[in-house]
């Protein structure tokens, strides 16, 4: 595996990302990689830094004859999505990804690739350790826990930084120049219940859906993909106002940041409607199939006999809670008016958990305006309050406003015109959540720019990343460094 992704091109590129992928790096689990590029940086001699939070600040001078440039600053962030599929054995604390090559592509087994944002980290790493790469004065900014939080560039004070430009290498489509992207806000409801003994004319069900491509909640929030809680509680909707099913417990996705895959729930129905709640779930089962045949013709809606549950939920909070999962919005909420293309606001309810007497609800609510973004949770606060349920805003980050006049971005266009046959690249801004918004906090005089090769499937097990892509952006941030304005 190691071996076969080593031989690929640009071979510092390929083994610095190896290297990584070998240290277990889950968002919130950062220690042993914060670690790993504090011995990279001391190994080559340079001033290393780790600051309060965690971030790793690894600095490096200017190349002969490059001194008289402006200091850069590199960013990437070290933790990745671990997600995996249902029949995958893997455990992301303490297993190093185990990756393969697929024709142009390289895969991970059954798990994200981490190739967001490993392959913009190996880029900054192979650049720190090679002595023959011309590049003005570098400060390498490696940050933690950008997946579920951004804490890390949240934490990052003012004063460690010089640098007038920041490359931000966490873009996935080669073809594009990033200057701008969403802000957002974890949205959660939560509410407890009481929970009835289950009675002895009920048997239990349980419903499962699987098999869903899964994906990043904001950059493919816009595709049509299936998201399993919504499904789940259609069906749960149905069984209930048909049948009277009750529900015991719910499963559903799993972060904030990735549309679900799965969902499974246990419930009850009475005995006496079995023949017929069978034969009603797989008509729905297949209807919700057929409507989603073109973009998940994978999707398993599976509703197979299990043991009785002994309590189920009362039945008031569960009407309550099926109506308030089926009012929610889940997906785009505003196209962009100035950018064409570009979602303005989106939701992504990605966790539904029932048990216990207690029920959670976490959504990820995105956008590149402000305003449109509180519209959107206090619209999604009020459809649960409305339940009875407690709602909390977490996690808030801003968004990155575009700056067309950057003197980086003027930079960029036509070098990368040159290197692609006067091809244009898209210059855009994006609908996830990048670390430059934040950063400008902080640095609000810094000229920020993102860029990044082709990685499709991002924060799910189909992720992969396009070995031509790499060698196309290698070679563009090399043009890049070289092209850095004069102080």
């Amino acid at each position: 595996m190691s071996t076969e992704i080593r031989g690929l091109e640009p071979k510092g590129l390929w083994n610095k990302f190896a290297d990584l992928n070998a240290v277990p790096r889950p968002s919130k689990k950062e220690e042993r990689v914060i670690q790993f590029m504090k011995d990279f940086g001391t190994s080559l001699g340079l001033e290393t830094i780790e600051d309060e939070v965690g971030n790793v600040i690894i600095k490096k001078p200017a190349t002969s004859g490059m001194e008289d440039r402006k200091t850069i600053v590199m960013q990437s962030h070290l933790d990745m999505v671990h997600q995996k599929n249902n029949d995958t054995d893997f455990d992301f604390d303490t297993q190093g990804i185990e990756m393969y090559v697929d024709g142009d592509w390289v895969r991970a087994k059954g798990t994200t690739l981490g190739a967001d944002n490993g392959l913009g980290v190996a880029t900054i790493m192979a650049i720190l350790e090679s002595s023959e790469i011309e590049h003005p004065a570098i400060e390498a900014l490696f940050t933690i826990d950008e997946e579920t939080g951004m804490t890390g560039a949240m934490g990052l004070k003012g004063g460690l930084l010089s640098g007038e430009i920041l490359l931000n290498l966490d873009t996935e489509e080669d073809d594009e120049i990033g200057v701008g992207c969403a802000g957002g806000v974890d949205v959660t409801a939560l509410r407890t219940y009481e929970q009835e003994e289950t009675p002895e004319f009920k048997i239990g069900y349980k419903v499962t859906v699987k098999g869903l491509q899964g994906g990043h909640s904001g950059m493919q929030i816009h595709e049509g993909l299936g998201n399993a809680n919504k499904m789940m509680n259609r069906i749960l909707f149905d069984g209930f106002e048909n049948f009277g099913l009750r529900i015991s417990e719910i499963d559903g996705g799993s972060l904030r940041n990735a549309i679900p895959r799965e969902s499974n729930a246990i419930v009850a129905i009475d005995a006496l409607h079995e023949d017929v709640f069978v034969s009603e779930m797989n008509d729905l089962a297949n209807e919700i199939k057929t409507e989603y045949k073109t973009m998940e013709p994978d999707l398993v809606i599976e509703v197979s006999k299990t043991e009785t549950p002994k309590q189920i939920m009362d039945l008031g909070v569960q009407e309550g809670l099926t109506r308030a999962l089926y009012a929610a919005l889940n997906g785009v909420f505003r196209m962009s008016p100035d950018i064409p293309e570009l979602v303005e606001t989106s939701n992504n309810i990605a966790r539904v958990i029932v048990k216990d007497g207690n029920i959670k609800v976490g959504c990820l609510t995105r956008s590149s305006v402000e305003s449109s973004k509180w519209d959107l949770a206090n619209g999604l606060r009020s459809t649960f309050e409305l339940t009875g349920c407690e709602v909390e805003f977490g996690g808030d980050y801003p968004g990155w406003e575009p700056n067309m006049d950057s003197d980086i971005l003027k930079v960029m266009v036509p070098l990368y015109k040159e290197l692609n046959n006067d091809e244009e690249p898209h210059v855009a801004a994006c609908h996830a959540g990048l670390e430059c918004g934040i950063l400008g906090t902080n640095y609000p005089n810094m000229d920020m720019i993102s860029f990044g090769p082709n990685i499709k499937g991002a924060h799910s097990p189909d992720e992969r990343a396009q070995i031509s892509s790499a060698q196309k952006y290698w070679n563009f941030v090399l043009e890049i460094l070289k092209r850095i304005p004069k102080k």
